[in-house]
């Protein structure tokens, strides 16, 4: 192994741990804390990557913003900062499965897409950020799947208006 492979691992290794920390925090504050941890270490796997837009990209959008919205969000409510209910559900067990069952038919039908086995060559400077543009917005590429995620983005924040206005009396 590498040692580029070892710092994958180990990189890979404690974004997991921060993730599972953001979902198991008592404190909304440190939850929200641990997730910008784990967004740092995605950022820095696709640094290890050699996806340097896309490490560049997830530092400016998802660090940068939405990451601190979430925070100056919990310090500017005045509600508790500690969740008082309880942390497990008596579900979990099928939940597990579920997931499990899930994660399994996703490795499969990843192992049987032709392109998922083979290594790819990396692609010179500059191609790989003209790649993507062109795949964004060509309709044999992901202009759908695309607009139907801003669509969703927009019914998203219609929604949290909606839920966070003040009742009218």
């Amino acid at each position: 192994m590498s040692s580029l492979q070892i710092a994958f691992l180990i990189i890979g290794a404690a974004t997991l741990v921060a993730a599972v920390l953001v979902v198991t925090a008592q404190k909304v504050m440190h939850s929200a804390l641990w997730l910008i941890v784990a967004l740092f270490g995605v950022a820095a796997l696709f640094a290890t990557l050699e996806a340097g837009f896309f490490a560049a990209i997830q530092v400016a959008v998802y660090i940068g913003a939405i990451a601190i919205l979430i925070i100056f969000a919990v310090m500017l409510t005045r509600r508790s900062m500690e969740d008082s209910g309880s942390q497990i559900n008596k579900n979990w067990p099928a939940a597990l499965a579920v997931a499990a069952l899930a994660l399994v038919g996703l490795v499969y039908l990843l192992a049987q897409f032709p392109g998922f086995q083979t290594e790819s060559q990396p692609l010179a400077a500059g191609e790989n950020i003209f790649g993507l543009g062109q795949a964004l917005v060509a309709p044999d590429g992901y202009l759908v799947p695309f607009e139907v995620a801003s669509i969703l983005l927009i019914a998203a924040l219609i929604g949290a208006i909606f839920v966070a206005g003040e009742p009218k009396k």
